[in-house]
């Protein structure tokens, strides 16, 4: 089973299991825990298992995202009205091949003002054979009256020794690069796996954070390897507080890229050339 693929979250699996052994899976559920707990990761595992082919291809699955305004691409992400409207009319339509439409809303507290009540309609009057999954950090982050209409299903932090691995690992790539060149970028991602290079896009995303702590002068316990705060401190004087919040954005967008599919390969060529140059 897909689900055998989530780590750390038995509870939250067990419940999803269940759900799918008796046939009673909700129209909505809300996905609640820190980043970093597999929340999007347990959704598409969910989404593949309800769609009985793998998810992230799969004509029945949607998953939606904050996105900038179209008149500022550097504006604030949210998740804006008209994403609402736009999943309202994908829900009225027939399931292309499966028994079910799946529907993933990442960072569902980004929704805007009016965005809510919008929503509130269709958890009211799900279309039939649709089952949506909101990703939310915490249960007050968006009105009750959306959540009290949602199967809850809760995530606790993960054990720290898989992103710990991940994140040596992705130093080690980084420095090869910086030391090889186009070579070694390409060596080193090829044949890469999606959800390997999800963990390693997550611990660059940590990397630029703990730059720009070091950057600002932020004390080392506020970094998530404090042993390292001297290597950290120099790496960051090579670089500008503009290129740090850079390199975060271009980290945010690969997050958002494997998210639709993007070749995994090509998403790691990108970030690492980007840290790369940045820092040359």
């Amino acid at each position: 089973m897909a689900l055998e693929r989530v780590l750390d979250q038995p509870r939250a699996v067990d419940l999803l299991r269940r759900a799918l052994a008796s046939d009673r899976v909700a129209h909505a559920y809300a996905f609640i825990g820190p980043a970093g707990a597999g929340r999007m990761t347990t959704a598409l595992a969910f989404a593949e298992e309800l769609l009985g082919s793998s998810a992230r291809s799969h004509p029945d699955l949607h998953v939606i995202v904050p996105t900038p305004p179209e008149s500022n691409p550097r504006g604030t992400r949210a998740l804006r009205i008209g994403a609402i409207r736009e999943l309202e009319r994908q829900a009225a339509l027939r399931p292309a091949m499966a028994r079910r439409k799946v529907f993933i809303l990442d960072e569902a507290e980004r929704m805007t003002d009016d965005t809510p009540q919008a929503f509130l309609k269709t958890l009211e009057e799900p279309p039939a054979a649709t089952v949506i999954i909101l990703i939310l950090p915490r249960a007050r982050a968006v009105p009750a009256t959306l959540l009290s209409r949602c199967q809850v299903v809760r995530f606790g932090p993960r054990a720290d020794a898989g992103s710990t691995a991940a994140r040596a690992q992705a130093f080690e790539m980084l420095a090869e690069v910086r030391a090889q060149g186009v070579d070694a970028l390409f060596r080193r991602t090829d044949r890469l796996e999606r959800e390997k290079a999800e963990g390693l896009v997550d611990a660059y995303w940590l990397y630029c954070r703990d730059l720009l702590l070091a950057k600002s002068g932020a004390p080392s316990g506020l970094l998530l390897d404090p042993d390292r705060a001297g290597e950290l401190a120099r790496e960051a004087e090579g670089w500008t507080i503009d290129q740090i919040v850079s390199a975060v954005d271009v980290c945010r967008q690969a997050r958002e890229a494997l998210l639709r599919n993007v070749a995994p390969r090509l998403t790691l060529e990108i970030v690492l050339s980007r840290l790369a140059l940045r820092a040359a």
